[in-house]
């Protein structure tokens, strides 16, 4: 059977990720890889061991034996890289956010949409099979109904003034940060799992640190690498938040995110609670999920092939006991995506658990919220989400 051809444009921090993630496919094929010049495309292509480079986008998407593109640029690229890709009939897999505005997000979903192509952001942790668990158990009734979501995602790797990198830059990362970078996640994951949408915000958002210190081009995102000479930089972006929501089910919600607490690594955590029972995930204990009951003892369910719903077998690849990953979890998201390109990408036989463009539109229109609200003085403010017309 031919493999399917995948190019990536922009080969940094996830970018391994989504080319393990592939491999591990078995049926698509690394083609080429396309970075900011010829020469950093050329050492990556060593790196990820990948026959061609590029040092032009457009030149990689003009490849004939490339029908996929993956798009792990920076923020402030996903808009001129996916349309250029999408104008040229490729199917587009996008990191996450998907764009730096809620304008260019419906932009690219749209067209996205007309050129009946299939369209995939990195939500990646829908992929996690306890959470598709959980978000069964809810569509089931089994919750009793949804009255309350809530939870954090807390990082650190942002406590030293010395860290910077384009995801600071509002000209390349966009105007917010914690909400945008990792609050786009929680939030998708909140609406994925209790089947429910937000629909109006409350927002209260902090800069804990306002002035950060860049070595430049040679800045790094994740590095705690503090040596060489270091320019001050103003900051604006929000590094910490809260937020209370309204969802359209009648549920109410409250988070919290940030990236300048000490200890907090990757912390995402969400908890559902319903009339009959609570459901609570932990990104750093994702073999667990914990149900909590009013009138017998709680209940913390292991992930295991035998006890999962039979609609989440598909997602569980070890025994019962055998940890599963993060890299798991993307595998997951990434073999849904495939499948649907390789049967045609029709909207009707999309995987329910698989986040598109459509979620990642949405997604910067619950950020736009939020930092609406915040600027004027701390009010409820409504998602301006519209709806694809096709």
């Amino acid at each position: 059977m031919k493999k399917i051809g995948m190019g990536l444009i922009g080969p940094g921090f996830v970018a391994a990720h989504h080319i393990d993630a592939v491999r591990r496919l078995g049926d698509v094929e690394v083609v080429a890889i396309a970075g900011s010049s010829q020469e950093s495309a050329d050492r990556k292509a060593r790196e990820y061991k990948v026959d061609r480079a590029y040092g032009d986008f457009h030149a990689l998407i003009a490849d004939p034996d490339i029908q996929v593109i993956h798009n792990t640029t920076p923020n402030y690229l996903h808009l001129p890289v996916t349309m250029a890709a999408i104008a040229a009939g490729k199917h587009v897999i996008s990191d996450k956010p998907l764009a730096i505005n809620s304008r260019d997000g419906r932009t690219m979903r749209d067209a996205a949409v007309a050129a009946k192509i299939g369209h995939v952001v990195t939500f990646n942790y829908r992929g996690n099979p306890l959470v598709q668990q959980a978000r069964g158990m809810v569509s089931r009734g089994e919750a009793g109904g949804v009255s309350f979501v809530h939870g954090h995602y807390l990082q650190d790797w942002l406590t030293d003034p010395n860290v910077y990198s384009w995801r600071s830059d509002p000209a390349k990362g966009g105007v917010s940060s914690a909400l945008g970078d990792i609050g786009s996640h929680w939030c998708d994951l909140a609406e994925h799992m209790s089947g429910q949408r937000i629909v109006s915000v409350l927002a209260d958002l902090t800069t804990v640190i306002p002035v950060r210190y860049s070595a430049g081009a040679s800045a790094q995102a994740f590095s705690g690498d503090s040596s060489g000479e270091r320019t001050a930089v103003e900051v604006h972006a929000e590094d910490l938040a809260s937020v209370l929501l309204r969802f359209d089910g009648g549920a109410k919600g409250s988070f919290s995110v940030g990236q300048v607490l000490p200890g907090h690594k990757n912390d995402l955590q969400l908890e559902v609670n319903g009339r009959t029972c609570s459901l609570k995930w932990k990104q750093e204990e994702q073999n667990e999920l914990w149900i909590g009951h009013h009138n017998k003892p709680n209940a913390m369910m292991a992930k295991d092939p035998s006890l999962v719903s039979p609609e989440v077998l598909r997602y569980v690849h070890l025994p019962g006991g055998h940890q599963e990953s993060w890299a798991d979890a993307f595998l997951n998201v990434m073999r849904d995506a495939y499948e649907w390109i390789g049967d045609g990408a029709a909207p009707a036989s999309k995987p329910s658990m698989l986040p598109t463009f459509d979620d990642g539109y949405r997604s910067t229109c619950i950020v736009e919220a939020m930092l609406q609200s915040h600027a004027e003085g701390g009010v409820w403010k409504s998602v301006e989400y519209v709806a694809s017309q096709a």
